[in-house]
């Protein structure tokens, strides 16, 4: 499952990789991608009817969400209503701590019709700091670049809500009864607080563990597909 304002082509490289040892679905949301232009304004709840729309129309008995980034929302959400139909969560380079300050202030600027282009464009700069692959660059700047402002405003507006809502997505999971295991790749950020903060929720919570790629950017699916197809495949069998 991809994130907001971009498309399943985000997983071209992991997708034939993952098929290999499992039939694999992948989606576009609503107003995204391939998928029909909607009506009026949307959010979380209609992209998990989405979800649930591609799960029922696929036959699939189980199915084990690879979300990434702020479709983690979506997935948690899935296994609340469809129970062991759910089996694991695979969550990619999400902000699975409590949001930060400057994350919140930038989720105000997509939401701000004067400064939304600025924001975006310095989010776009983070994620690729440091990165040369051209095909990520390019789906950063134009796939994503493609989308306007109501879509990252209500992007921004989903994101602010799930959090403050939830507290973070680790609360979140821990609120599910029974817990499900959860594996997190992730890339960014490098900083290793982060990584030491997510292996000591690990240790009391044995239902969670973590994984920090070899790679730089935000998608790390286009830079090291073999090593997530790997670990992946070793968390779901």
């Amino acid at each position: 499952m991809p994130g907001w304002c971009s498309n399943r082509t985000v997983f071209q490289d992991l997708i034939p990789r993952c098929s290999l040892n499992r039939r694999t679905l992948a989606l576009d949301w609503r107003g995204h991608g391939e998928s029909g232009k909607p009506k009026g304004d949307f959010g979380v709840e209609a992209l998990v009817s989405d979800a649930l729309a591609v799960i029922k129309a696929s036959g699939s008995q189980q199915v084990v969400p690879v979300a990434l980034a702020h479709s983690g929302w979506v997935a948690i959400e899935l296994r609340r209503r469809l129970g062991k139909r759910i089996p694991k969560l695979v969550l990619v380079d999400w902000l699975v701590l409590e949001a930060p300050q400057p994350f919140l202030e930038a989720l105000k600027g997509m939401q701000d019709p004067a400064k939304w282009r600025q924001t975006v464009e310095q989010v776009f700069s983070l994620w690729l700091q440091g990165v040369d692959n051209q095909r990520l660059i390019g789906f950063v700047r134009q796939e994503m670049g493609s989308y306007g402002f109501d879509m990252w405003a209500r992007a921004a507006r989903e994101i602010s809500a799930a959090y403050t809502e939830a507290g973070s997505p680790l609360q979140a999971l821990s609120r599910l009864d029974p817990p499900v295991p959860v594996l997190h790749l992730y890339a960014q950020p490098p900083d290793p607080n982060y990584l030491a903060a997510q292996q000591k929720f690990a240790a009391s919570h044995p239902w969670f563990s973590v994984r920090k790629l070899e790679a730089r950017s935000h998608f790390p699916m286009f830079e090291v597909p073999d090593q997530m197809a790997s670990a992946i495949e070793q968390f779901v069998g």
